[in-house]
């Protein structure tokens, strides 16, 4: 694992080792990071060491390897910042984590982050926040996030909220996996509102299965990233994992079940209250969606999710997690484009 910077002739380095002892962020500094598990340093620096100098790149350091040795120079607050971000990074290439430019990138950001202080710097009283599923383990990737991973696995009934690329869904389908597979829950729901065709699916060619197909490809994508396709074709054979309309929820109690409501903007106040008193014994619920994306027929209707939220928000056991677009994790350019949207709504 990561040893301590070592620390050259001056008194420089003590001083970016914790946060409240910077009482001159712009001061230069230096400071050298050794490591001992050589066999992920190809992985640490990247292909043409991609990965420093993106690091380099962001945060305005200079970064130069010697063997296992990294030296970084820069503003105490800049080398403070890229230490912890190349600590990090090791520590979950050790962990046999993939970290793509999207995940680096992620950790730089969430280095700026005062109350995640714990995450990037390891520190042993903080736990780490992470979802195991079968194929991978997902960290968070912005401080909503976090707090949102903490949600899910601490609260009984989660509103998600906020633009594409949060990660909203993902995360609720990654914690649903990772339930289903100890064994806390015995089902995993996965459910929306077929809006396009106005939940009256009869006039689609096909079997049930092929009509709502479409509508749920987005969860079938979350489920087949955080799970072996022949375990998830399985379980929905078996019934373990149901994917279906939220029209379907109808009648039922949902006991022993991780149940997710996406695209929730799209429902009715009508079917959100319908949807919400499902609840039944040892279940958790995650709705998502994006109050500024609602797309109910007729458009004179109120979102069940806003509705919702303004009635049950500060109720005990219910979180709600607001996302912005500083928090889309897909590629920059889509963050962009929300942003661009968004000031077209706030206007």
């Amino acid at each position: 694992m990561a040893r301590k910077p070592h620390r050259d002739d001056g008194n420089h380095a003590a001083t970016i080792a914790h946060p409240e002892q910077r009482r001159d962020a712009s001061r230069r500094a230096r400071v050298e990071v050794s490591f001992d598990d050589q066999a992920v340093l190809g992985a640490l620096f990247g292909q043409f060491d991609a990965n420093l100098v993106q690091i380099e790149n962001r945060l305005g350091v200079f970064i130069a390897a010697r063997g296992d040795t990294i030296s970084i120079e820069g503003t105490q607050d800049q080398v403070a910042r890229a230490r912890d971000v190349l600590m990090k990074l090791h520590e979950k290439l050790l962990t046999g984590e993939d970290m793509d430019a999207g995940a680096i990138d992620a950790l730089i950001s969430m280095s700026d982050e005062p109350t995640l202080e714990g995450i990037i710097t390891g520190d042993a009283k903080v736990p780490p926040i992470m979802i195991r599923t079968r194929k991978k383990t997902i960290s968070p990737r912005s401080a909503t996030q976090a707090d949102y991973m903490h949600l899910l696995a601490s609260r009984e009934l989660i509103f998600a909220l906020g633009p594409a690329g949060t990660g909203k869904t993902y995360l609720a389908v990654a914690q649903a996996v990772s339930q289903l597979i100890t064994g806390s829950v015995q089902r995993l729901i996965l459910s929306r509102p077929a809006v396009e065709a106005g939940e009256r699916l009869g006039f689609l060619p096909g079997d049930m299965k092929e009509k709502v197909d479409p509508y749920l490809r987005p969860l079938y994508d979350a489920l087949y990233d955080c799970m072996p396709p022949e375990q998830v074709d399985r379980r929905i054979a078996s019934g373990e994992i149901e994917i279906a309309p939220i029209a379907f929820m109808r009648g039922r109690t949902l006991a022993d079940a991780f149940v997710i409501l996406d695209e929730a903007q799209n429902t009715t106040k009508e079917q959100m209250k319908m949807f919400l008193t499902r609840f039944g014994q040892n279940s958790r619920m995650v709705v998502c969606g994006d109050p500024r994306q609602v797309d109910i027929p007729g458009g004179d209707k109120m979102s069940g999710l806003a509705d919702a939220v303004e009635r049950v928000e500060g109720l005990e056991g219910i979180g709600v997690t607001r996302f912005t677009t500083a928090d889309v994790v897909r590629h920059p350019i889509v963050g962009r484009i929300v942003a661009a949207y968004e000031g077209d709504n706030a206007a």
